[in-house]
């Protein structure tokens, strides 16, 4: 299955709550326009967006004379893709790049950095693992188990040792060796606990000051949390300065909307997204604004 098969499959049942009010019979009026409205909300795009969206799509449709099913549905995915924000610089990409991945537990961290390490691999990049969750022993086993298949190296210290000391660690051996990209796994925090996130801030700012490769700040969130999600991220943003999102677990469960709240809500774009929980690297690609809300919207279908 294609990486487009996978995406429209995850958006599934996205799609199909938006997909019955195109069954409107030729007839584009005030119900229709209210419950466009409606539906962007339930699909956890949030009732800012959901309104811009509709307000500037009834517009467009009154001024290009749009009425038909196919001509409303390419309208609306272009006007969704509008509201991402475009990364400036992709850190998987423009190398060399440190990379720190946060998030709370659950959200696939541990995964999303095995899979971007054998990435960069098959790339013939060099790269190091920073294994800074020291609170768990089975995350530490984790990440080598994703390090012995990658054929990437783990630089980690015993259980319960300070994970800002493992940053400087690997910022260290980077710069020593010149390595192309270093990613690093951060223990899974609760947004809601202040003490939390105060020890994750300095894990953030050592990283910061040390590494003499450009550092991005990464957040991982779970596409199946819905409007949860859009709170985890304000809260990491506020504290950390975040410079993206990776958005997992988009398996057919969760509402896809949630990638347009939180991107626009935080300006922040998004860089990856994981159409699998599986092992296969492929499930892990480059985020697409076009691609994700023609797959959101279904512009392909009929009605």
């Amino acid at each position: 299955m294609g990486l487009a098969d996978k995406l429209k499959r995850g958006l599934a049942r996205s799609r199909e709550a938006l997909s019955e009010i195109f069954y409107m019979g030729g007839e584009v009026d005030e119900d229709f326009w209210e419950e466009l409205e409606d539906r962007l909300v339930m699909g956890d795009m949030g009732g800012e967006v959901a309104l811009q969206v509709s307000d500037d799509l009834r517009e467009q449709a009154a001024r290009e004379g749009l009425r038909t099913a196919p001509q409303l549905r390419r309208a609306l995915a272009d006007r969704l893709a509008k509201a991402f924000p475009q990364a400036t610089r992709d850190p998987f990409d423009d190398l060399p790049s440190c990379v720190l991945f946060v998030g709370i537990n659950g959200t696939g961290k541990t995964t999303t950095v095995g899979k971007l390490a054998s990435v960069a691999r098959r790339r013939r990049q060099s790269c190091l693992i920073g294994g800074a969750d020291t609170f768990r022993a089975a995350a530490i086993e984790q990440l080598e188990v994703w390090g012995e298949r990658a054929g990437v190296e783990v630089v980690t210290r015993e259980r319960g040792a300070d994970p800002a000391s493992v940053c400087y660690d690997v910022c260290e051996r980077a710069e020593r060796e010149g390595i192309d990209l270093v990613l690093i796994d951060t223990a899974g925090r609760l947004h809601t606990s202040s003490d939390l996130m105060r020890e994750l801030a300095k894990v953030v700012d050592v990283t910061r000051k040390r590494s003499v490769l450009p550092v991005s700040v990464v957040l991982v969130i779970d596409a199946t949390t819905g409007q949860n999600g859009l709170a985890q991220a304000r809260e990491f943003n506020d504290s950390l300065d975040l410079d993206g999102i990776i958005l997992t677990k988009l398996d057919g469960t969760a509402k896809g909307g949630i990638a347009v709240a939180i991107s626009h809500d935080l300006a922040l774009p998004i860089l990856r997204i994981g159409v699998g929980e599986g092992i296969d690297v492929g499930d892990l690609q480059p985020f697409d604004a076009r691609d994700f809300c023609a797959a959101l919207v279904g512009t392909n279908e009929r009605g």
